[in-house]
């Protein structure tokens, strides 16, 4: 019970399927189904402002709830199904519909999937400053869940191409839904929330978000996130653009490319795991910036599928720093403000915070439209006349900037660590 290993697999169960979704789903409905760059650029503004209503909302109602069940688990347990659905409904457009109705499918479908995915992500982050107390027990718990992520993500990269191809998007989509609902039920069967945390009295929804609002650490740490995670979804994203007009290499190599990347990131988590014991959180957050910058340096360089595994494979330790690190400082973030108000609202710091990093979804977007743009890229039956200088600055030049930036944020947090026997 509660156990990282366990609670690692939600995580496992969810990343699956997502990790599917951000790498793929701009490459289908753009790539494979005609779909203009900039009508699905539209789509993801639309959602945005959607995921800016019910993302505060959902930790709100969460962290309100009290059941014999728990706060959190009832939500994650009426969540399957439906993610299902919708996660089905992204992979499955109607055939033979005009340009226009193809985006308004992928529109409602985007909003559908983003509102179900919201519970799940906020209710699942919000337990763990819950289950695991002090910075020693977090960090092992951290690692262990990304980890678990990392697999997720090999997976949910490299073995999509060979479904995709074997037997189609939709019925790929069935696949990766049923191996969530399996995943996730095992997660909940383990899992039992703190009563005390149940029983905690909560604030109004005005003072809940104007004590979070006013928490300076918090933005600036999850403003820092937020470019980093950018750089995580524009990779994902752009890896099978990388290999068709960078590396040139077939479509039926890209599970190569995308596993020199992610195979590395699993010991390299141990590694981080290693150098965040022995240093402040804050700076091991702090670094791990510093070496994901550098590390996407070398995707610039690609010419072939040799040069282009060399260089996911560097690529993957700066990766990996970055997916330990974040939830040790938000989690210490969550309990100063525990102390300060006297009330557990994981939900609300948890949703907020998704939110801040998940807008990155824009900020992807926006720089694939802005680079499109220049280089004359629209889509895959356009590709303009340089694709290959499109996705060389997308997959390289773009993520260093954005690194920098988190980087130069990162600069001013400044939060305070308590003895490891008061955690």
């Amino acid at each position: 019970m509660n156990s990282p290993m366990m609670y690692a697999f939600g995580m496992l169960a969810m990343m699956i399927p997502s990790q599917a979704f951000s790498t793929f789903y701009s490459y289908y409905y753009v790539e494979k189904l005609g779909l203009g760059i900039g009508l699905a650029t539209l789509a993801r503004t639309i959602f945005l402002i959607w995921d800016a209503v019910n993302q505060p909302l959902f930790g709100y109602w969460s962290d309100r709830t009290k059941t014999k069940y728990g706060r959190r688990r009832p939500w994650l347990f009426g969540a399957i199904p439906l993610f299902m659905l919708a996660y089905i409904m992204v992979f499955s457009p109607p055939a033979g519909v005009s340009e226009m109705g193809l985006f308004t499918w992928f529109l409602i479908a985007l909003i559908f999937y983003e509102a179900v995915a919201t519970v799940i992500w906020v209710n699942y982050g919000a337990l763990f400053p819950e289950l695991f107390k002090g910075d020693r027990l977090r960090t092992k718990a951290s690692a262990v869940q990304q980890g678990y992520q990392i697999v997720a993500i090999l997976i949910g990269t490299s073995l999509t191409p060979f479904l995709f191809g074997a037997m189609g998007f939709g019925n790929m989509a069935i696949v990766y839904a049923i191996v969530f609902a399996v995943l996730m039920l095992v997660f909940l069967r383990f899992v039992k929330e703190d009563e005390e945390a149940v029983g905690a009295p909560q604030p109004k929804l005005r003072e809940a978000f104007k004590e979070t609002l006013k928490n300076k650490p918090f933005w600036l740490v999850n403003i820092a996130n937020s470019f980093a995670q950018t750089v995580n979804g524009l990779l994902s994203a752009t890896i099978p653009f990388y290999a068709k007009y960078v590396l040139k290499i077939p479509e039926d190599q890209n599970t190569i490319l995308l596993a020199s990347v992610f195979v590395s990131v699993i010991p390299l988590v141990g590694v981080w795991y290693w150098l965040l014991r022995k240093i402040d959180p804050v700076k091991g957050w702090r670094w791990s910036f510093v070496a994901y910058a550098l590390s996407v340096i070398p995707l610039g360089f690609g010419t072939n599928l040799a040069s282009g595994i060399a260089a996911g494979v560097i690529v993957g330790f700066g990766l990996a720093g970055f997916l330990v690190s974040p939830p040790m400082v938000n989690s210490r973030i969550i309990d100063q403000d525990a102390l300060k108000t006297g009330s557990r609202r994981e939900g609300v710091y948890t949703a907020v915070s998704g939110f801040i990093v998940r807008s990155s979804g824009l900020i992807s977007a926006l720089a694939f439209l802005i680079v499109g743009v220049i280089f004359g890229y629209e889509s895959g039956d356009n590709p303009g006349p340089d694709p290959e200088s499109t996705f060389r600055y997308l997959i390289s030049a773009v993520p260093l900037i954005l690194l920098i930036i988190s980087i130069v944020i990162s600069l001013f947090v400044k939060i305070e660590r308590k003895p490891e026997h008061e955690s």
